[in-house]
């Protein structure tokens, strides 16, 4: 019998392709060819996959936006069966920040995604800014949630929360991209921004 091909396989192992290979070389470096290279195909199947260069690099940085999600469910999933607030925000700061070789390469990436995206507007439209705005309005919810079960205080915009939180995430993250700080201290900076979010007055902290 014929093997049956897992499609969706195939398009995320070229999809982690062009990550590693952009990781190490630059997302400017990246050719169709390159990634069949890395992924150990044929540039046929590529293309085959993605048609061409753009819909290569539109599936890698959708790619990019799972694996995120991925590895930050896998961490709530850690929890126990009903985490406080401070402990879902610490996963999801810790998913933020490049601590070890696999995240680095994603937030390089990620990283030199956002760079191209501000002359690409096709990028930019469909789906770089439409994967921050999702991931924006999933922690939006959450603090909303936390509000409505007193953690947070009333008077609290848990959407202006939920932007400041990503803006220093990413903003922290890159400090340690390019060695302004370690992890450790960037850990620290974030873990003192969750500790002035949650120790507002009147906002109900529990700690686990």
């Amino acid at each position: 019998m014929p093997r049956t091909v897992d499609h969706d396989l195939r398009r995320s192992q070229i999809a982690d392709a062009l990550v590693r290979f952009a990781a190490r070389e630059g997302l400017h470096a990246v050719t169709m060819r390159s990634v069949a290279a890395e992924a150990g195909v044929s540039l046929r199947l590529v293309q085959y996959y993605f048609h061409d260069k753009a819909q290569l690099m539109h599936g890698a940085l959708e790619h990019l936006e799972r694996r995120s999600h991925e590895r930050w469910a896998a961490r709530l999933a850690r929890l126990p069966a009903r985490p406080s607030l401070r402990a879902v925000l610490e996963s999801f700061v810790a998913e933020a920040l490049p601590t070890d070789e696999p995240s680095r390469a994603f937030h390089r990436v990620w990283t030199s995604y956002a760079v191209l995206a501000m002359t690409d507007p096709d990028l930019a439209a469909q789906p770089f800014v439409e994967g921050p705005n999702r991931l924006e309005r999933q922690l939006t919810e959450i603090l909303r949630q936390a509000q409505a079960d007193g953690e947070l205080p009333p008077d609290l915009d848990p959407q202006a929360e939920a932007t400041r939180l990503i803006a220093l995430g990413h903003g922290v993250g890159t400090s340690v991209l390019v060695g302004q700080r370690d992890a450790e201290s960037a850990q620290r900076i974030l873990s003192y921004h969750l500790d002035w979010l949650l120790r507002r007055p009147g906002s109900g902290h529990r700690s686990d």
